[in-house]
């Protein structure tokens, strides 16, 4: 039997990494072995992640924190240098950035709105990944994680327009990348989360219950299911991995989920 690929010495560039999905993968990345680099914009912030991430057990010289704001593609392209120039290149990059307003549905959104949304959640993986995949080609070895949505996989009223469709774009993105990069042993996943307990259900116009967050599934089990895909054997390329918990409320419904408006 092929065992899992072991992930020391790769070096590995979460966005996102401030809290939530991203923070939780960074730690089980840095867990396995990996360097690990964090992002976000909030510099205060990653510096929390930072003490987070040690307080469970990864060493001090295994993740550090690069500030960055993903839209910004000048400042994508000097921190993608930065972490070239300390660590020789990105193995495993996940774009776990994301953005969404309470003010979301068709009849209350704006342009504006609509741009802030898509320039994090699709201009900004777009960003990352061109600033890795030469680096990546060049070693013939590489995984992207996206980390797009269940809304982007099943469409639904919740998420307003400018989320789901960005996230389903950047399912596309993920497939176009399999098509094209496949031929020079890079990967993608587009990995979709049902409700996840994060700090961005803040921005909802109802924010869950505490009950229903507790039924939604946790930041720990999205770190252990980024572990999963970044540990594939070489050959295996995770096309897209689809996870919800078992009370589904998009399934289900439930106060937030009447169509008002």
């Amino acid at each position: 039997m092929t065992s899992r690929t072991t992930l020391t010495g790769q070096v590995a560039w979460i966005t996102g990494g401030g809290s939530g999905i991203g923070l939780a993968g960074a730690i089980e990345l840095a867990l396995a072995g990996c360097s690990v680099v964090i992002s976000g914009r909030d510099a205060t912030k990653l510096d929390a992640a930072l003490e987070v991430a040690r307080s469970k057990g990864v060493a001090v010289d295994a993740i550090s924190a690069m500030a960055l704001d993903v839209a910004d593609k000048s400042a994508v392209d000097r921190v993608a240098a930065a972490i070239h120039a300390q660590y020789g290149g990105v193995d495993i990059l996940v774009n776990s950035a994301g953005i969404n307003f309470p003010k979301r549905f068709w009849g209350e959104t704006d342009g504006v709105t609509f741009d802030k949304v898509v320039a994090v959640n699709l201009n900004g993986a777009t960003y990352c990944t061109l600033a890795v995949l030469h680096g990546m080609r060049a070693r013939g070895r590489g995984t992207v994680i996206n980390v797009a949505s269940f809304a982007g996989w099943h469409l639904s009223r919740l998420t307003g327009p400018a989320y789901t469709a960005s996230k389903a774009a950047l399912m596309a993105l993920t497939h176009s990348f399999n098509i094209e990069e496949g031929l020079h042993g890079l990967r993608a996943t587009a990995l979709c989360p049902g409700e996840v307990a994060t700090p961005i259900l803040k921005q909802r116009p109802i924010e869950p219950s505490a009950e229903d967050k507790a039924r939604m599934l946790q930041e720990d089990d999205l770190g252990r299911t980024i572990r999963f895909v970044a540990e594939m054997p070489p050959h295996v390329c995770i096309n897209e991995l689809v996870i919800s918990p078992v009370f589904n409320r998009i399934y289900f419904g439930g106060s937030e989920f009447d169509r008002k408006g």
